[in-house]
């Protein structure tokens, strides 16, 4: 009976294995490409892009990474990185542009430059946030090519997919923006709401987050179904063997009544 208790054990515990690793399996695993995030957000809108460098070049740390704004934009904002130095080139139109607003400019921020104060090591990733207003252009790609400079090499991620082609089947595909309808247009003005949620101006804000917040979440399922089932194995473990010892102490309580009525 102790093999048949064994067996239960080792049944529950590879159920639990088992079922780990199937969930584990459904998590993508994250781009080895220069990514941003969010990928898709309103015409007109302003939106908060999280550029990520996931390793360096060939294993060699990056020291500098210069991202390229698409001639649609004028401006950036960066956001404030304590492992780097940022500075913004500007660049000189060849003729005034005119913006939606009306004004016109005669110069545009054309890269955003962020140079490490100590190489980030190939193993290691890094995050930077721009500020941007996207155009009236509902149905367009935004391509920003982005250099990573590192201590030994550089990685030119700015090829863009002719019509019709994949991008993933790129071997350095630029980061992209899709710029989708703008939130009047698809019923979602100020004020209203979308799934319980109100639209408000950090609308951009938490659609940049949100992919994180959703693989945390995911992670949380994996560890509450993994304990779940891991306890699960354990009372019916404990179970079986408080009901088999039980019978087998009354069996040998018995044989020690009769053998003592027959020495007597």
């Amino acid at each position: 009976m102790k093999n048949t208790f064994l067996r239960r054990a080792l049944t529950a515990g590879g159920a639990v294995t088992g079922t780990a690793a199937l969930l584990l399996a459904g998590i993508p695993a994250a781009s080895a490409h220069v990514s941003v995030n969010p990928d898709k957000t309103s015409a007109g809108s302003y939106a908060l892009l999280t550029f990520g460098i996931p390793h360096g070049c060939d294993n060699s740390a990056t020291t500098k990474v210069a991202i390229s704004l698409p001639e649609e934009l004028a401006d950036a904002t960066p956001t404030v990185n304590s492992n780097w130095t940022v500075e913004k080139l500007v660049q000189t139109l060849p003729e005034p542009k005119k913006l939606a607003d009306g004004t016109s400019i005669t110069k545009r921020t054309s890269q955003i430059v962020y140079t490490a104060k100590a190489p980030l090591d190939p193993h290691l990733r890094d995050t930077f946030v721009l500020s941007v207003k996207l155009p009236d252009a509902a149905g367009k790609t935004l391509y920003f090519p982005t250099l990573q400079s590192c201590q030994q090499g550089q990685t030119d991620w700015s090829e863009i997919p002719k019509e019709g082609q994949d991008p993933h089947s790129l071997k350095a595909p630029a980061p992209s923006v899709a710029v989708t309808a703008a939130a009047s247009e698809a019923g979602e003005g100020h004020g209203a709401t979308n799934s319980g949620a109100t639209v408000h101006s950090g609308t951009e804000q938490a659609s940049s987050v949100s992919s994180s917040g959703a693989e945390a979440r995911s992670w949380i399922g994996l560890i509450a179904g993994v304990a779940g089932l891991g306890l699960g194995g354990l009372a019916l473990f404990r179970r079986a063997r408080s009901t088999q010892p039980a019978g087998a102490s009354q069996s040998s309580n018995a044989g020690q009544k009769s053998g003592t009525g027959q020495d007597s």
